[in-house]
């Protein structure tokens, strides 16, 4: 029967790991929300007649809005306070994430119409690297802690 002291042991191990890497795990968490919020919106527009332009668009919203109050609350603890640092924090996350927007629209042109291979598995590699640039983004320049 293992000791007290080494499950207590195993324990702070298991926390001091889940604190290393607390920003990519909430990131994940937070990120299939917001593309779950992508998705549900994206299919109820267009269920009540939506133009598909506009639902891509609207459910993209949506989802960037809900992603930069999670990233800015529980994922990266942001230390923005003032309205000149909000307002900074909130456009520079509207820009990072319009730029991958492009990166994403580029990877899927390349992929899908200019190789005119599986929109999906395109779609795919698309994530995956819009998925590392969002986060990569907002580490380093988004949320980076300034010091005054």
């Amino acid at each position: 029967m293992p000791s007290i002291l080494f499950i207590a042991k195993g324990r702070l191990r298991m926390f001091a790991r889940f604190e290393k890497y607390k920003a990519l795990i909430l990131y994940g968490i937070f990120g299939v929300t917001t593309t779950i919020i992508n998705v549900v919106s994206y299919a109820l527009l267009l269920f009540i007649g939506i133009n598909v332009q506009i639902a891509v668009v609207v459910s993209w919203l949506l989802a960037v809005i809900v992603a930069y109050f999670t990233n800015r609350v529980w994922v990266f603890n942001s230390g923005a306070v003032t309205k000149l640092e909000l307002l900074r924090e909130f456009i520079s996350f509207m820009l990072a994430r319009l730029a991958t927007l492009v990166v994403e629209m580029v990877i899927i042109w390349f992929g899908v119409q200019l190789l005119n291979q599986d929109p999906i598995v395109w779609k795919i590699i698309d994530n995956i690297v819009v998925i590392i640039l969002n986060y990569i983004i907002s580490k380093l320049i988004v949320f980076k802690i300034r010091k005054i």
